[in-house]
């Protein structure tokens, strides 16, 4: 057979990421495969005892077991550590899988973490509920106060940890200052890029030290699967990733393979949906039930030119507070008769939920209070349906109050 010198996943210097979100991370098969193979196998075989013994002792390349080497998570995690700019990823069962397997791998008992309070409500309980118990402790502070990270600070302090733009309220993380704070502090600093992905921003090229994703959402786009990573330097990578070969939290080979078919449309995507939130962000704005929206891509967001410096575009999700509380919120949300009513978000199809009593209902009150998340709050995830439709399911309710 004449040589092929795309056999090894090696590509041309310079690729743009639309480029790289079709090509990167696939090694090919002698069969000569075009599109990206699915490897459903718990085991490989070796031609001898000795090449087994090497593989297991991490002396040679090739694969071993699939809860931690598989060919088609390794073309998803190459594939997306090429999107991020980072030197390695590893692929987890979810987002909260990623987050955790990162804190045990760089952090131990003694070791501090400083966290926005606007985190993901199961993040929070992760950080402060269950690494409490094993002597993590985590500083809550406000996102957009500079001041307050640094003054959560301490000798003990090993990681910051912010997400970017928050869910729901759209706070936007200066991302380059908090790196100096970490850098400074000897910490690392880890970004969730969940809402933007790589398409819209790349966190390690603004100072991050790791990057965390929920594949569940856009990464996938369509709703179809639960999973996640974390994208680093191959040093900080090799401390997550022996954590994934111990305790067990990986992606499935099906899994892998529908999100690395899902980063091929990323870019498109997340182009699309953004032109669809800003759009709906600016009508909500005009409304008259309307109190207020959160959307950074709005003029009259306080971190508007923060956003626009730091990304290229500005997401999918907005906040809206609409007048009346829990009541008028439940009752918008119950009179759409197109949009999902569901928790989760990334999807191509619009969805609408009552935060403070789904994704942050297990915070206690005053944690809800500190994160913002009021009981006349509502969070739109903007899919791709035609703008018209979106905004006329979404007055039935509104128009009403």
């Amino acid at each position: 057979m004449k040589d092929n010198p795309q056999q090894d996943g090696s590509l041309p210097e310079g690729l743009h990421a639309d480029t790289l979100a079709i090509r990167a991370g696939h090694r090919r098969t002698d069969e000569q495969e075009h599109s990206e193979p699915i490897f459903p196998t718990s085991s490989f075989v070796y031609a001898s005892a000795a090449e087994a013994a090497s593989k297991f002792a991490d002396d040679g390349l090739g694969n071993v077991y699939s809860r931690f080497t598989n060919p088609s998570v390794q073309t998803f995690e190459g594939r997306l550590a090429a999107l991020e700019g980072g030197e390695a990823c590893v692929a987890t069962a979810s987002g909260m899988a990623a987050i955790m397997s990162m804190v045990l791998g760089l952090l131990e008992a003694g070791d501090e973490i400083v966290a926005s309070r606007s985190l993901f409500g199961s993040t929070i309980s992760l950080l402060s509920k269950y690494f409490g118990k094993f002597g993590i402790t985590t500083h809550f502070v406000e996102l957009a106060d500079s001041e307050a990270w640094r003054a959560a600070m301490t000798p003990k302090t090993k990681l910051l940890f912010a997400e970017t733009p928050s869910n729901p309220l759209s706070e936007i993380a200066d991302i380059a200052a908090l790196s100096e704070l970490a850098h400074a502090h000897g910490a690392w600093l880890a970004i969730d890029n969940c809402f933007c992905t790589p398409a819209l921003m790349q966190p390690l090229a603004h100072g991050a030290d790791v990057v965390i994703h929920s594949a569940t959402k856009y990464l996938d786009g369509q709703g179809r699967a639960v999973g996640g990573a974390v994208v680093g330097s191959s040093a900080l990578i090799r401390e997550v990733h022996g954590v994934v070969r111990t305790c067990g939290p990986c992606m499935s080979p099906f899994n892998a393979w529908i999100f690395t078919k899902g980063l091929e449309t990323l870019g498109l995507r997340m182009r699309a949906h953004c032109d669809n939130a800003l759009a709906l962000a600016q009508w909500l704005e005009a409304h008259s039930a309307v109190a207020r929206v959160y959307y950074s891509g709005l003029a009259s967001h306080p971190q508007h030119e923060l956003a626009a410096r730091q990304q290229r575009g500005f997401g999918a999700v907005v906040g809206v507070e609409v007048k009346g509380g829990r009541d008028a919120a439940w009752s918008v949300i119950d009179a759409t008769r197109l949009l999902s009513i569901t928790g989760n978000l990334g999807d191509l199809k619009t969805t609408i939920t009552h935060p403070a009593t789904t994704t942050h209902g297990r915070l206690s009150e005053t944690q809800r209070a500190d994160a913002g998340i009021h009981e006349g709050l509502i969070r739109i995830a903007v899919g791709l349906e035609h703008i018209d439709d979106i905004k006329n399911d979404l007055a039935r309710g509104l128009d009403v109050l």
